[in-house]
């Protein structure tokens, strides 16, 4: 096997940080922080709890007869629906990730 040349990762390392900032600036998206993990996850659920609260409001006005529009009703329903389950399968991949990360051996 070869050894790692350890000036030579760092090069490549440096290379693609720097393609990186080059390519964001291109973007135009340099002059935005970048969101932190946590940060991400947090407006995604937000986005989720928005849209669940949305669907709740327009079940509540077809139920008083405010609106009869069944369709959008539904459709709003089944994007709540659709993003709880996404918000599930993420926390269920994320508890596995974490799981395999305290059984590995140190």
């Amino acid at each position: 096997m070869n050894a790692i040349d350890q000036n030579r990762l760092l090069q490549m390392r440096a290379a693609i940080v720097s393609q990186n900032q080059a390519l964001q600036r291109a973007a135009g998206l340099e002059s935005q922080a970048p969101s932190s993990f946590t940060q991400s996850l947090s407006d995604a659920v937000q986005a989720v709890n928005a849209q669940q609260a949305k669907a709740s409001e327009i079940s509540a006005a077809y139920e008083r007869g405010e609106t009869h529009d069944i369709v959008s009703v539904m459709i709003e329903r089944q994007k709540a629906s659709l993003g709880f389950e996404a918000t599930l399968q993420v926390r269920n991949k994320l508890l596995s990730a974490y799981r395999d990360i305290m059984n590995m051996p140190v």
